[in-house]
Protein backbone atom coordinates (compact mmCIF):
# COMPACT_ATOMS: atom_id res chain seq x y z
CA UNK A 1 0.00 0.00 0.00
CA UNK A 2 2.58 2.32 0.82
CA UNK A 3 4.29 1.71 -2.56
CA UNK A 4 1.41 2.46 -3.97
CA UNK A 5 1.21 5.80 -2.52
CA UNK A 6 4.91 6.35 -3.34
CA UNK A 7 4.23 6.10 -7.12
CA UNK A 8 3.01 8.44 -9.38
CA UNK A 9 -0.53 8.07 -10.42
CA UNK A 10 0.77 7.46 -14.34
CA UNK A 11 3.02 4.95 -13.34
CA UNK A 12 0.27 3.06 -11.66
CA UNK A 13 -1.20 3.03 -14.86
CA UNK A 14 1.46 1.73 -16.96
CA UNK A 15 2.44 -0.73 -14.57
CA UNK A 16 -1.11 -2.20 -14.78
CA UNK A 17 -1.69 -1.52 -18.89
CA UNK A 18 1.88 -3.57 -19.03
CA UNK A 19 0.40 -6.55 -16.75
CA UNK A 20 -2.67 -7.51 -18.59
CA UNK A 21 -1.44 -7.16 -22.27
CA UNK A 22 1.50 -9.47 -20.75
CA UNK A 23 -0.65 -12.04 -19.79
CA UNK A 24 -2.55 -11.91 -23.39
CA UNK A 25 1.22 -12.13 -25.01
CA UNK A 26 2.12 -15.13 -23.14
CA UNK A 27 -0.89 -16.57 -24.07
CA UNK A 28 -0.67 -16.27 -27.27
CA UNK A 29 3.23 -16.87 -26.68
CA UNK A 30 2.06 -20.17 -25.87
CA UNK A 31 -0.20 -20.57 -28.48
CA UNK A 32 2.02 -19.71 -31.43
CA UNK A 33 4.40 -22.35 -29.57
CA UNK A 34 2.47 -25.26 -29.22
CA UNK A 35 0.61 -25.03 -32.75
CA UNK A 36 4.23 -24.41 -34.84
CA UNK A 37 2.21 -22.27 -37.64
CA UNK A 38 2.07 -18.33 -38.41
CA UNK A 39 0.44 -16.54 -35.19
CA UNK A 40 0.48 -12.86 -34.63
CA UNK A 41 2.23 -11.39 -31.56
CA UNK A 42 3.50 -12.75 -28.72
CA UNK A 43 5.26 -11.67 -24.90
CA UNK A 44 6.78 -8.25 -26.29
CA UNK A 45 4.15 -7.59 -29.44
CA UNK A 46 0.93 -7.50 -27.10
CA UNK A 47 2.43 -5.00 -24.19
CA UNK A 48 3.26 -2.66 -27.11
CA UNK A 49 0.02 -2.41 -28.21
CA UNK A 50 -1.09 -1.92 -24.77
CA UNK A 51 1.37 1.01 -24.36
CA UNK A 52 0.40 2.47 -27.70
CA UNK A 53 -3.36 2.77 -26.96
CA UNK A 54 -2.21 4.42 -23.24
CA UNK A 55 0.15 6.62 -25.04
CA UNK A 56 -1.84 7.96 -27.94
CA UNK A 57 -4.91 8.19 -25.49
CA UNK A 58 -2.31 10.75 -22.64
CA UNK A 59 -1.63 12.67 -26.07
CA UNK A 60 -4.74 13.43 -27.42
CA UNK A 61 -6.64 13.77 -23.55
CA UNK A 62 -10.68 14.66 -23.51
CA UNK A 63 -10.34 14.08 -27.76
CA UNK A 64 -11.36 10.95 -29.09
CA UNK A 65 -10.23 11.14 -32.54
CA UNK A 66 -6.80 10.81 -32.05
CA UNK A 67 -7.63 7.60 -30.18
CA UNK A 68 -9.62 6.54 -32.74
CA UNK A 69 -7.18 6.83 -35.85
CA UNK A 70 -4.91 5.08 -33.60
CA UNK A 71 -7.14 2.19 -33.08
CA UNK A 72 -7.34 2.00 -37.09
CA UNK A 73 -4.15 2.02 -37.99
CA UNK A 74 -3.37 -0.66 -35.47
CA UNK A 75 -6.46 -2.17 -36.89
CA UNK A 76 -4.71 -2.05 -40.05
CA UNK A 77 -1.42 -4.14 -39.21
CA UNK A 78 -3.50 -6.53 -37.50
CA UNK A 79 -5.50 -6.69 -41.23
CA UNK A 80 -2.07 -7.84 -42.88
CA UNK A 81 -1.32 -10.27 -40.39
CA UNK A 82 -4.68 -11.79 -41.31
CA UNK A 83 -4.14 -10.96 -44.91
CA UNK A 84 -0.71 -13.22 -44.45
CA UNK A 85 -2.10 -16.15 -42.28
CA UNK A 86 -5.08 -16.77 -44.93
CA UNK A 87 -3.00 -16.93 -48.01
CA UNK A 88 -0.97 -19.48 -46.52
CA UNK A 89 -3.75 -21.14 -44.77
CA UNK A 90 -7.76 -21.75 -45.12
CA UNK A 91 -8.38 -22.61 -42.01
CA UNK A 92 -6.37 -19.18 -40.12
CA UNK A 93 -8.53 -18.02 -37.46
CA UNK A 94 -8.51 -14.36 -36.07
CA UNK A 95 -8.57 -14.77 -33.00
CA UNK A 96 -5.31 -13.49 -32.39
CA UNK A 97 -5.77 -10.07 -34.22
CA UNK A 98 -8.60 -9.47 -32.26
CA UNK A 99 -6.71 -9.95 -29.00
CA UNK A 100 -4.48 -7.31 -30.44
CA UNK A 101 -7.22 -4.71 -30.86
CA UNK A 102 -8.62 -5.48 -27.55
CA UNK A 103 -5.57 -4.96 -25.75
CA UNK A 104 -5.30 -1.46 -27.31
CA UNK A 105 -8.36 -0.31 -26.10
CA UNK A 106 -7.50 -1.67 -22.60
CA UNK A 107 -4.50 0.90 -22.93
CA UNK A 108 -6.63 3.86 -23.50
CA UNK A 109 -9.06 3.02 -20.80
CA UNK A 110 -6.35 2.87 -18.14
CA UNK A 111 -5.28 6.28 -18.90
CA UNK A 112 -9.09 7.23 -18.74
CA UNK A 113 -9.51 5.34 -15.50
CA UNK A 114 -11.93 2.65 -16.30
CA UNK A 115 -9.79 0.31 -14.36
CA UNK A 116 -12.78 -1.81 -13.54
CA UNK A 117 -13.29 -1.97 -17.39
CA UNK A 118 -10.19 -2.14 -18.48
CA UNK A 119 -9.16 -5.46 -16.08
CA UNK A 120 -12.60 -7.25 -17.11
CA UNK A 121 -11.79 -6.74 -20.72
CA UNK A 122 -8.18 -8.06 -20.41
CA UNK A 123 -9.19 -10.91 -17.66
CA UNK A 124 -12.54 -11.81 -20.28
CA UNK A 125 -9.84 -11.98 -23.72
CA UNK A 126 -7.64 -13.88 -21.47
CA UNK A 127 -10.55 -16.65 -20.56
CA UNK A 128 -11.67 -16.77 -23.79
CA UNK A 129 -8.08 -17.42 -25.53
CA UNK A 130 -7.49 -20.13 -22.59
CA UNK A 131 -10.30 -22.00 -22.96
CA UNK A 132 -10.99 -22.34 -26.47
CA UNK A 133 -10.98 -26.21 -26.91
CA UNK A 134 -13.73 -26.19 -23.75
CA UNK A 135 -15.42 -23.81 -25.52
CA UNK A 136 -15.24 -25.19 -29.49
CA UNK A 137 -16.47 -28.56 -27.29
CA UNK A 138 -19.66 -26.68 -26.04
CA UNK A 139 -20.60 -25.06 -29.29
CA UNK A 140 -19.95 -28.68 -31.13
CA UNK A 141 -22.27 -30.24 -28.22
CA UNK A 142 -25.07 -27.45 -27.98
CA UNK A 143 -28.38 -28.21 -30.34
CA UNK A 144 -29.07 -25.13 -32.54
CA UNK A 145 -32.82 -25.22 -30.87
CA UNK A 146 -30.91 -25.03 -27.49
CA UNK A 147 -29.27 -21.69 -28.54
CA UNK A 148 -32.80 -20.15 -30.13
CA UNK A 149 -34.66 -21.52 -26.99
CA UNK A 150 -31.82 -19.23 -24.48
CA UNK A 151 -32.42 -16.34 -27.52
CA UNK A 152 -35.87 -16.14 -26.66
CA UNK A 153 -34.93 -16.19 -22.63
CA UNK A 154 -32.91 -13.10 -23.43
CA UNK A 155 -35.63 -11.80 -25.93
CA UNK A 156 -38.44 -11.94 -22.51
CA UNK A 157 -36.05 -10.80 -19.77
CA UNK A 158 -33.74 -8.08 -21.48
CA UNK A 159 -35.58 -6.86 -24.74
CA UNK A 160 -39.49 -7.07 -23.65
CA UNK A 161 -39.44 -6.38 -19.67
CA UNK A 162 -37.55 -3.06 -19.93
CA UNK A 163 -39.30 -1.81 -22.56
CA UNK A 164 -42.65 -1.89 -20.47
CA UNK A 165 -44.24 1.04 -18.68
CA UNK A 166 -44.06 0.16 -14.67
CA UNK A 167 -47.34 2.15 -14.20
CA UNK A 168 -51.04 1.05 -13.59
CA UNK A 169 -53.79 1.40 -16.59
CA UNK A 170 -57.82 1.14 -16.30
CA UNK A 171 -59.72 0.22 -12.47
CA UNK A 172 -58.37 -3.20 -12.32
CA UNK A 173 -54.63 -1.86 -11.38
CA UNK A 174 -53.04 -3.78 -14.26
CA UNK A 175 -49.29 -2.76 -14.51
CA UNK A 176 -47.42 -4.31 -17.41
CA UNK A 177 -44.04 -4.22 -16.37
CA UNK A 178 -45.01 -6.41 -13.07
CA UNK A 179 -46.98 -8.45 -15.28
CA UNK A 180 -44.52 -9.36 -17.43
CA UNK A 181 -42.27 -9.45 -14.25
CA UNK A 182 -44.25 -12.10 -13.47
CA UNK A 183 -43.90 -13.76 -16.69
CA UNK A 184 -40.22 -14.13 -16.66
CA UNK A 185 -39.84 -15.15 -13.17
CA UNK A 186 -41.92 -18.57 -13.92
CA UNK A 187 -39.91 -19.02 -16.83
CA UNK A 188 -36.84 -18.40 -15.46
CA UNK A 189 -37.52 -21.36 -13.01
CA UNK A 190 -39.31 -23.71 -15.57
CA UNK A 191 -36.02 -22.70 -18.06
CA UNK A 192 -33.54 -23.38 -15.00
CA UNK A 193 -35.66 -26.98 -14.50
CA UNK A 194 -34.81 -27.55 -18.10
CA UNK A 195 -31.72 -26.84 -18.34
CA UNK A 196 -30.87 -29.22 -15.86
CA UNK A 197 -32.61 -31.82 -17.26
CA UNK A 198 -30.96 -31.46 -20.40
CA UNK A 199 -27.45 -31.54 -18.35
CA UNK A 200 -27.76 -34.55 -16.87
CA UNK A 201 -30.07 -36.24 -19.51
CA UNK A 202 -28.15 -39.50 -19.56
CA UNK A 203 -27.75 -39.95 -15.81
CA UNK A 204 -29.86 -40.89 -13.01
CA UNK A 205 -33.56 -42.58 -13.04
CA UNK A 206 -37.37 -41.70 -12.21
CA UNK A 207 -36.84 -40.15 -8.79
CA UNK A 208 -34.50 -37.56 -10.51
CA UNK A 209 -36.80 -36.61 -13.34
CA UNK A 210 -39.34 -36.50 -10.71
CA UNK A 211 -37.28 -33.77 -8.79
CA UNK A 212 -36.20 -31.80 -11.67
CA UNK A 213 -39.61 -32.43 -13.48
CA UNK A 214 -41.50 -31.07 -10.58
CA UNK A 215 -39.68 -27.79 -10.39
CA UNK A 216 -40.35 -27.44 -14.24
CA UNK A 217 -44.31 -28.58 -14.09
CA UNK A 218 -45.63 -31.18 -11.59
CA UNK A 219 -48.91 -32.06 -13.84
CA UNK A 220 -46.63 -32.18 -16.99
CA UNK A 221 -44.42 -34.57 -15.00
CA UNK A 222 -47.52 -36.57 -13.50
CA UNK A 223 -48.74 -37.32 -16.54
CA UNK A 224 -45.81 -37.81 -18.41
CA UNK A 225 -44.85 -40.94 -15.30
CA UNK A 226 -48.24 -42.16 -15.32
CA UNK A 227 -47.96 -42.66 -18.93
CA UNK A 228 -44.47 -44.75 -18.35
CA UNK A 229 -45.98 -46.51 -15.72
CA UNK A 230 -48.75 -48.28 -17.43
CA UNK A 231 -46.25 -50.18 -19.86
CA UNK A 232 -43.45 -50.76 -16.45
CA UNK A 233 -45.44 -52.45 -14.10
CA UNK A 234 -43.37 -50.74 -11.49
CA UNK A 235 -46.22 -49.42 -9.36
CA UNK A 236 -44.35 -47.98 -5.85
CA UNK A 237 -41.42 -46.54 -8.40
CA UNK A 238 -43.36 -44.32 -10.42
CA UNK A 239 -46.37 -43.54 -7.52
CA UNK A 240 -43.21 -42.45 -5.65
CA UNK A 241 -41.63 -40.21 -8.31
CA UNK A 242 -45.27 -38.60 -8.63
CA UNK A 243 -45.62 -37.17 -5.22
CA UNK A 244 -41.98 -36.46 -5.51
CA UNK A 245 -42.99 -34.30 -7.81
CA UNK A 246 -46.01 -32.69 -6.01
CA UNK A 247 -43.07 -32.20 -3.27
CA UNK A 248 -41.06 -30.08 -5.40
CA UNK A 249 -44.17 -27.93 -6.33
CA UNK A 250 -45.01 -26.36 -3.12
CA UNK A 251 -40.62 -25.67 -2.78
CA UNK A 252 -41.04 -23.47 -6.45
CA UNK A 253 -44.46 -21.90 -4.76
CA UNK A 254 -42.52 -21.35 -1.48
CA UNK A 255 -39.25 -19.37 -4.26
CA UNK A 256 -42.42 -17.62 -6.61
CA UNK A 257 -43.95 -16.43 -3.24
CA UNK A 258 -40.84 -15.16 -1.49
CA UNK A 259 -39.86 -13.20 -4.85
CA UNK A 260 -43.47 -11.09 -5.24
CA UNK A 261 -45.46 -11.17 -1.58
CA UNK A 262 -43.36 -11.37 1.37
CA UNK A 263 -46.56 -10.79 3.38
CA UNK A 264 -47.99 -13.86 1.85
CA UNK A 265 -44.53 -15.60 1.96
CA UNK A 266 -44.51 -15.26 5.66
CA UNK A 267 -47.94 -16.97 5.77
CA UNK A 268 -47.37 -19.73 3.69
CA UNK A 269 -43.25 -20.09 3.28
CA UNK A 270 -43.13 -22.28 6.45
CA UNK A 271 -46.20 -24.47 5.64
CA UNK A 272 -45.09 -24.94 2.21
CA UNK A 273 -41.36 -26.24 3.34
CA UNK A 274 -42.61 -28.28 5.25
CA UNK A 275 -45.32 -30.18 2.87
CA UNK A 276 -42.67 -30.22 0.67
CA UNK A 277 -39.93 -31.73 2.62
CA UNK A 278 -42.76 -34.16 3.54
CA UNK A 279 -43.59 -35.17 0.30
CA UNK A 280 -40.08 -35.80 -1.23
CA UNK A 281 -39.45 -37.56 1.77
CA UNK A 282 -42.38 -39.94 1.49
CA UNK A 283 -41.64 -40.24 -2.19
CA UNK A 284 -38.01 -41.27 -2.06
CA UNK A 285 -39.26 -44.10 0.79
CA UNK A 286 -42.42 -45.14 -1.08
CA UNK A 287 -39.94 -45.32 -4.71
CA UNK A 288 -37.96 -47.62 -2.95
CA UNK A 289 -40.15 -50.07 -1.70
CA UNK A 290 -40.09 -53.45 -3.96
CA UNK A 291 -42.30 -53.61 -6.72
CA UNK A 292 -43.14 -57.41 -8.15
CA UNK A 293 -41.25 -56.56 -11.05
CA UNK A 294 -37.33 -55.46 -10.52
CA UNK A 295 -36.00 -53.58 -13.77
CA UNK A 296 -33.85 -50.87 -14.18
CA UNK A 297 -35.77 -47.63 -14.97
CA UNK A 298 -33.73 -45.23 -17.08
CA UNK A 299 -35.40 -41.57 -17.91
CA UNK A 300 -37.51 -40.59 -20.98
CA UNK A 301 -39.36 -37.38 -20.09
CA UNK A 302 -38.51 -34.95 -22.25
CA UNK A 303 -39.33 -31.63 -21.35
CA UNK A 304 -40.73 -28.65 -23.39
CA UNK A 305 -39.60 -25.93 -24.32
CA UNK A 306 -40.97 -23.39 -21.40
CA UNK A 307 -40.00 -20.03 -23.30
CA UNK A 308 -42.01 -20.57 -26.07
CA UNK A 309 -43.11 -17.10 -26.80
CA UNK A 310 -46.64 -17.71 -27.57
CA UNK A 311 -46.68 -19.74 -23.75
CA UNK A 312 -45.12 -16.73 -22.07
CA UNK A 313 -48.08 -14.20 -23.89
CA UNK A 314 -50.93 -17.22 -22.95
CA UNK A 315 -50.02 -17.32 -19.48
CA UNK A 316 -49.47 -12.89 -19.34
CA UNK A 317 -53.13 -12.95 -20.68
CA UNK A 318 -53.98 -15.55 -18.19
CA UNK A 319 -52.15 -13.50 -15.03
CA UNK A 320 -54.35 -10.69 -15.97
CA UNK A 321 -57.51 -12.68 -16.25
CA UNK A 322 -56.93 -14.22 -12.69
CA UNK A 323 -56.13 -10.20 -11.44
CA UNK A 324 -60.03 -9.15 -13.21
CA UNK A 325 -61.69 -12.28 -11.46
CA UNK A 326 -60.06 -11.99 -8.48
CA UNK A 327 -60.82 -8.12 -8.32
CA UNK A 328 -64.18 -9.50 -8.94
CA UNK A 329 -64.41 -12.15 -6.48
CA UNK A 330 -63.72 -9.90 -3.80
CA UNK A 331 -66.06 -7.17 -4.92
CA UNK A 332 -69.03 -9.21 -5.39
CA UNK A 333 -68.37 -13.03 -3.47
CA UNK A 334 -65.78 -11.67 -0.82
CA UNK A 335 -63.60 -14.83 0.89
CA UNK A 336 -66.18 -17.05 -0.66
CA UNK A 337 -65.17 -16.38 -4.34
CA UNK A 338 -61.18 -16.34 -3.73
CA UNK A 339 -61.96 -20.00 -2.72
CA UNK A 340 -63.78 -21.19 -4.81
CA UNK A 341 -61.85 -19.44 -7.69
CA UNK A 342 -58.97 -21.57 -6.09
CA UNK A 343 -60.44 -24.46 -6.48
CA UNK A 344 -61.32 -24.26 -10.12
CA UNK A 345 -57.98 -22.45 -11.35
CA UNK A 346 -56.11 -26.00 -9.62
CA UNK A 347 -57.25 -28.26 -11.78
CA UNK A 348 -55.72 -26.67 -14.36
CA UNK A 349 -52.39 -24.06 -14.46
CA UNK A 350 -52.07 -23.34 -10.72
CA UNK A 351 -49.32 -20.73 -11.81
CA UNK A 352 -51.73 -17.62 -13.18
CA UNK A 353 -54.16 -17.79 -9.78
CA UNK A 354 -50.87 -17.85 -7.61
CA UNK A 355 -48.95 -15.22 -9.28
CA UNK A 356 -52.40 -13.25 -9.48
CA UNK A 357 -52.87 -13.48 -5.85
CA UNK A 358 -49.14 -12.09 -4.81
CA UNK A 359 -50.44 -9.35 -6.75
CA UNK A 360 -53.80 -8.88 -4.73
CA UNK A 361 -52.54 -9.60 -1.36
CA UNK A 362 -52.90 -6.96 0.86
CA UNK A 363 -54.09 -4.95 -1.75
CA UNK A 364 -57.05 -5.99 -3.33
CA UNK A 365 -57.85 -8.92 -0.75
CA UNK A 366 -56.64 -9.72 2.95
CA UNK A 367 -52.95 -11.22 2.62
CA UNK A 368 -54.98 -14.18 4.77
CA UNK A 369 -57.68 -14.60 2.51
CA UNK A 370 -55.34 -14.52 -0.43
CA UNK A 371 -53.38 -17.18 1.45
CA UNK A 372 -56.39 -19.63 1.82
CA UNK A 373 -56.57 -19.22 -1.68
CA UNK A 374 -53.25 -20.26 -2.52
CA UNK A 375 -53.65 -23.01 -0.68
CA UNK A 376 -56.75 -24.20 -2.24
CA UNK A 377 -55.35 -24.09 -5.63
CA UNK A 378 -52.26 -26.49 -4.74
CA UNK A 379 -54.73 -28.76 -2.84
CA UNK A 380 -57.27 -29.13 -5.81
CA UNK A 381 -54.05 -29.54 -8.73
CA UNK A 382 -52.91 -32.18 -6.44
CA UNK A 383 -56.06 -33.64 -6.51
CA UNK A 384 -56.21 -33.19 -10.13
CA UNK A 385 -52.66 -34.81 -10.88
CA UNK A 386 -54.00 -37.83 -8.59
CA UNK A 387 -57.25 -38.11 -11.10
CA UNK A 388 -54.87 -37.92 -14.14
CA UNK A 389 -52.56 -40.56 -12.64
CA UNK A 390 -55.56 -42.90 -11.84
CA UNK A 391 -56.50 -42.28 -15.93
CA UNK A 392 -53.47 -42.91 -17.37
CA UNK A 393 -51.58 -45.17 -15.45
CA UNK A 394 -51.74 -48.59 -14.90
CA UNK A 395 -54.64 -50.14 -11.91
CA UNK A 396 -51.71 -50.39 -8.96
CA UNK A 397 -49.87 -47.10 -9.90
CA UNK A 398 -53.12 -44.92 -10.40
CA UNK A 399 -54.36 -46.08 -7.00
CA UNK A 400 -51.25 -45.12 -5.31
CA UNK A 401 -50.57 -42.14 -6.98
CA UNK A 402 -54.80 -41.14 -6.39
CA UNK A 403 -53.96 -42.02 -2.66
CA UNK A 404 -50.34 -40.24 -1.91
CA UNK A 405 -51.94 -36.93 -3.83
CA UNK A 406 -55.07 -37.21 -1.80
CA UNK A 407 -53.53 -37.61 0.87
CA UNK A 408 -50.81 -34.90 0.34
CA UNK A 409 -54.42 -32.42 -0.54
CA UNK A 410 -55.70 -32.65 2.92
CA UNK A 411 -52.10 -32.23 4.34
CA UNK A 412 -52.04 -28.90 2.26
CA UNK A 413 -55.12 -27.64 3.66
CA UNK A 414 -54.81 -27.68 7.65
CA UNK A 415 -52.64 -24.57 7.52
CA UNK A 416 -56.08 -23.49 6.92
CA UNK A 417 -57.08 -23.76 10.28
CA UNK A 418 -54.94 -21.07 11.77
CA UNK A 419 -55.57 -18.56 8.30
Amino acid sequence: MELYRWLPADAVKIVLVLFLSFLVGLEREEHKTSSGTYSFGGVRTFPLIGLLGYSIALLSGTQLLPVTLGFLVVGSFLLLSYWHKISHSETAGVTSEMSGMTTYLVGALVYYDHFWIATSLGVASLLLLELKEGLETLANRTAPQEILTFAKFLLLTAVILPALPHEEFTRFHINPFKTWLVVVAVSTVSYGSYVLQKVTKEHGGVVLAALLGGAYSSTATTVAMSRRAAREQRPHLFSGGILIASGMMYLRLAALLTLFSRPLAAQLAPAFLALAAAAIATGWFWSHRPDAVVSQIKREFEPGNPLELMAAFLFAILFLAMLIATQLAVTYLGRAGIRILGAVMGVADVDPFIMGMTQAAGELTPVNVAASGVLIAAASNNLAKGIYSFSLADRPTGKQSLSLLVALAVAGLVPLLWL
